[in-house]
């Protein structure tokens, strides 16, 4: 499992006063670069978060289900997900967390390079409940969860004042 500590800011609160916990997001993509880009983007746009990777969809698998290496790993509040991971196994990770009820509340969100991508995974009935275009853009991934109805996630920003 990795853990991103740089972007994490749990012990910080934020400027308005009470302490609030990070996101806990699982981001799942297999190219290490994009990896790298997408916490950039996180550390720069101040969210405060703990941002998880793993690279495969098994890892993806065990990761939820909180087995192997993942025993202690945290129930994520929002899932990243390349569309491109290898051997398909995008398909296989959205499946297993539509179809079990313990994931109902876990947004996914796809990670996909153009709109023709976005297309051919709904006509496969492989529909996450939202989508992002890559580059990532951290004011895209807000606008996108603040549209998730009953969604009972406070996303916090660090204060330009705090450090990451």
């Amino acid at each position: 499992m990795t853990t991103d500590p740089s972007a994490t800011g749990a012990d910080q609160a934020t400027s308005s006063g009470p302490e609030a916990s990070p996101i806990e997001i699982l981001l799942i993509e297999a190219n290490h670069g994009d990896v790298r880009l997408i916490r950039e983007r996180f550390v720069d746009a101040g969210i405060l978060n703990d941002l998880h990777v793993v690279y495969d969809g098994d890892e993806a698998l065990d990761f939820v289900h909180q087995r192997g290496d993942y025993t202690d790993a945290s129930v994520p509040d929002i899932v990243l997900l390349d569309l491109k991971l290898p051997g398909g196994r995008s398909e296989d990770v959205l499946a297993t967390l539509d179809d079990q009820s313990e994931f109902d509340r876990i947004p996914v969100i796809g990670m996909t390079n153009s709109p023709t991508e976005t297309d051919i995974a709904q006509s496969r009935g492989f529909d996450p409940d939202g989508y992002i275009h890559q580059p990532f853009d951290p004011g895209e991934f807000l606008d996108i969860v603040r549209e998730f109805e009953g969604f009972d996630l406070l996303l916090v920003k660090k204060s330009s004042s705090e450090t990451v």
